[in-house]
């Protein structure tokens, strides 16, 4: 069993992070470059960190970025890492990771329903949970909820006017 500061001597000297941070006590932080991602995604696998526990997305709209977050677990050490790398809000594509955990189609499917996100190499991307869904992805920050209802419903506000 490694300690966070074991993890992270490795990490550093096979990887080149942009970033790495114990967050608390089992649980780690490693930022890459979008590049690196998979590479770094593949040595953690080969290193116990073995089960991807979920795939999430951060929308830093005014970076105009979306962040992706892969949620990493090693049973021998019993330590999280969430591996993150950011990419264009613009051009959102990415590429598949479900040849490392078949798991992450799903995952990325979920993304691709609520961000928009492509994931080039998974070849179903099709709705996992917005079926006929015919607006911009509702997680995204430039989403109008209130727009959005008011539209698809003809919701009256507050004051009885439509």
């Amino acid at each position: 069993m490694r300690t966070e500061n074991e993890i992270i001597t490795l990490i550093k000297e096979k990887l080149n992070p942009l970033e790495v941070n114990i967050l608390r006590e089992q649980n780690m932080a490693v930022e890459l470059k979008k590049d690196e991602l998979v590479s770094g995604l593949n040595y953690l696998k080969s290193k116990g960190y073995s089960h991807l526990a979920t795939i999430s997305c951060v929308d830093w709209l005014e970076d105009n970025e979306f962040e992706l977050v892969y949620h990493l677990f090693s049973y021998e050490d019993k330590i999280n890492i969430s591996v993150k790398t950011r990419i264009d809000r613009d051009k959102s594509k990415f590429v598949t990771i479900k040849n490392l955990w078949a798991v992450a189609q799903y995952y990325e499917r979920d993304i691709h329903d609520f961000f928009g996100i492509e994931f080039e190499g998974n070849d179903d991307m099709e709705e996992l949970i917005l079926e006929n869904w015919n607006d911009i992805p509702p997680m995204r920050k430039d989403f109008k909820t209130r727009d959005y209802v008011n539209k698809k419903f003809e919701w009256r506000d507050y004051d009885g006017q439509k």
